[in-house]
């Protein structure tokens, strides 16, 4: 019994000993799967936390692009009609677009480049291209223009001619550049030069009474210029000021050592003022000024009405020496990219000795209302339409942006 016994425990034994290394070798390989199977699903997450991290950083970068493309600049596209005594009715294509130098340069307003055409019944055809540009962080701004075309217009008499108009035809071109460079609480400095030829023709059939002609009729007048602008601008929107001020003053010296037919000077200013309530509600002050010195032709002396000061005159029917002119314009916001303007204001025509310019110095007023609808949303541009009234009549008009 005894052997039988020790041959039953060396049995146990050795099977014990036989099957304990099987299953340790067992539980280590299914701890081993587990870790593998663990490993394997850490490694399976973090490449799908991966890829959507790539996928929403891909995403970004595109609607980064999208947005950056998008406020890259806007283009500012407007067919004008235009109906006036001056010109006659026609149209006026605009087009523009407004775009920053830089996308790094925060501070410089963004720069523009553009042209337009005018059309009209009466035969006036002409084209022009601008471009002004802001760069360096502000430090230079830059201007340059150039017209071509025939403008077809009336020639007012004065004096013993007054009620008289002469038809005439200008013909010619003209450019104008200007650089200027920041100096000092904002003020911007710079030359301006200046040049350009025109010929007058007579356009009457000889059946009306007829003002007396300018001198030059008939002649290619050629006129050169150098001068210098001061300039400083605390809008925060130049294309739609709500606060802040503008003001400028240009003086050009037109000279025969220049190649200049006539030598004269001109001097312009021009003030500014905006207050706002709120986003909808802007008050804007306009002061002018306008003075020649010299000999210079009819149509280098200051011409009331041209430069929007005051709106409802006609252009050609007041040239003189010096011109004032100041106004007030209250401007509503309104939905769907609409707007409305009432202005008024007052201005007078000073003569001078020239017997062609028109010897009249009574005040002139003038006040009327618009409508504005936005061309632009990201710069506030508008399309302005005006209908104004002056003391010899009224004027309808259109433009790009605010009158002042």
């Amino acid at each position: 019994m005894a052997n039988a016994f020790l041959s039953w425990r060396q049995c146990v034994t050795l099977c014990l000993f036989a099957i304990w290394p099987q299953a340790f070798v067992a539980q280590e390989a299914i701890e081993s799967s587990r870790a593998e199977n663990a490993l394997t699903t850490a490694a399976q997450e973090q490449q799908e936390a991966q890829k959507e991290i790539d996928e929403a950083a891909t995403l970004a970068e595109a609607e980064s692009k999208e947005k950056n493309k998008s406020k890259r600049g806007s283009f500012v596209v407007a067919p004008i009609p235009i109906s006036n005594p001056a010109l006659g009715s026609g149209l006026v294509p605009v087009i523009g677009y407004i775009f920053p130098i830089s996308k790094k340069d925060k501070v410089s307003p963004p720069s523009v480049v553009g042209g337009a055409a005018v059309f009209t019944d009466n035969g006036s055809r002409a084209a022009a291209f601008a471009g002004q540009l802001y760069f360096a962080h502000n430090t230079y701004k830059t201007t340059a223009v150039y017209a071509r075309g025939n403008l077809n217009y009336d020639l007012y008499g004065s004096g013993a001619s007054e009620g008289l108009k002469l038809p005439i035809k200008q013909t010619g071109q003209v450019f104008q550049a200007e650089f200027l460079r920041r100096i000092a609480w904002q003020f911007f400095l710079g030359p301006r030069f200046m040049r350009g030829n025109s010929i007058i023709t007579d356009r009457s059939t000889g059946t009306k009474e007829v003002p007396p002609p300018p001198p030059d009729l008939g002649l290619d007048t050629a006129l050169t210029a150098l001068g210098v602008r001061l300039a400083r601008d605390t809008s925060e929107n130049r294309f739609y000021p709500m606060s802040g001020t503008y003001f400028s003053f240009t003086s050009d010296f037109f000279s025969e050592a220049l190649g200049s037919k006539y030598s004269f000077q001109s001097y312009r200013a021009n003030f500014s003022k905006y207050w706002n309530w709120g986003e909808k509600h802007v008050l804007a002050y306009n002061g002018y000024s306008c003075s020649t010195g010299g000999a210079p032709p009819f149509y280098g002396n200051c011409i009331y009405g041209s430069s929007n000061q005051l709106r409802g005159y006609v252009p050609g029917k007041y040239f003189d020496r010096y011109t004032l002119a100041t106004q007030l314009e209250y401007r509503l916001a309104l939905p769907f990219r609409l707007g409305v303007v009432g202005f008024g204001g007052i201005g007078e025509a000073i003569p001078g000795d020239d017997p062609l310019l028109f010897m009249h110095n009574d005040f002139l007023p003038a006040g009327g209302v618009g409508v504005r609808l936005l061309l632009s949303k990201q710069y506030h541009v508008n399309l302005r339409s005006d209908f104004a009234w002056g003391k010899d009549g009224h004027t309808f008009n259109l433009g790009i942006g605010e009158a002042f």
